[in-house]
């Protein structure tokens, strides 16, 4: 399953709540207006409180320096949207990396089939990314993301944002996911705990980077940093394996050299 609305940054999920209408209103200015709650935003409200009530929910943090992917992008950019017919962004790294890392640790592509009492790994890693709509947050799903290209990513995204923009996403678009990317550093979040998009076992929080003070080959230097936030299911994922699965993620955007060479 997973569908709709599932994961969002900073204990949120399915977007900013749509602006109320104008009411008539009290003389005084104090008056309310009541407005029926629309089914997508019905089942984004259900699935979060589901994923609450039902998963041990933890959230583990990195900090990632951006130095190196920001370097290739703007040397290559132009390059890659020659070839490709796609713009470069930074999500294709995060879906990339984020799928070898979930090679490497099955447990965080895994599920628990609560009726069964067991735990269902999978072989294939599909990788559902919060999109903005105008009636909420959908999360669209990349298909075997451990088998695409950097090419495929951004053509995948960037077709599912503007489906979303226009509001054609089909459901079967967001049927499935083995593990979720939010990224509410578009919208300005420095850091934030997503929640898990049920019943996968995690999901990434990607932050807005930021030049911070760090200390760099013995010199403090200032650097383009971004936290990283994984919330995971504790009842399936021991925390030394969140920590080294979110510390790979980093590791491999910090070095996009190492997805180059699977380490």
């Amino acid at each position: 399953a997973g569908s709709v609305g599932g994961g969002g940054g900073g204990g949120g999920g399915g977007g900013a709540p749509a602006p109320a209408p104008a009411g008539a209103g009290a003389a005084d200015g104090r008056g309310e207006t009541r407005v029926k709650m629309s089914r997508m935003r019905q089942t984004i409200a259900r699935r979060l409180k589901e994923a609450q009530n039902t998963a041990a929910m933890l959230t583990t943090f990195q900090e990632c320096d951006m130095s190196n992917i920001m370097e290739m992008r703007k040397e290559h950019k132009d390059e890659f949207e020659k070839v490709h017919g796609v713009k470069l962004g930074f999500m294709s790294a995060f879906v990339k990396a984020s799928a070898a890392a979930l090679q490497e640790f099955p447990a965080v592509n895994a599920f628990i089939d609560d009726d069964k009492k067991e735990i269902v790994y999978r072989d294939y890693c599909d990788i559902s990314v919060a999109v903005a709509s105008p009636t909420g947050l959908v999360v669209p799903v990349l298909r075997n993301t451990e088998s695409m290209t950097f090419a495929d990513v951004e053509a995948a995204i960037g077709e599912f944002a503007k489906r979303a923009k226009n509001n054609t996403l089909a459901l079967e678009d967001m049927a499935g996911g083995t593990f979720t990317i939010s990224n509410g550093g578009v919208f300005g979040s420095v850091m934030g705990t997503p929640i898990i998009n049920s019943p996968q076992s995690a999901i990434l929080g990607m932050h807005g980077t930021k030049m911070r003070p760090v200390v760099y080959k013995g010199e403090i230097v200032a650097r383009p940093m971004q936290y990283l936030a994984l919330t995971y299911d504790h009842r399936i994922i021991d925390g030394r394996e969140a920590v080294l699965f979110l510390k790979s993620i980093a590791h491999k955007v910090e070095d996009p050299r190492r997805m180059l060479l699977g380490l």
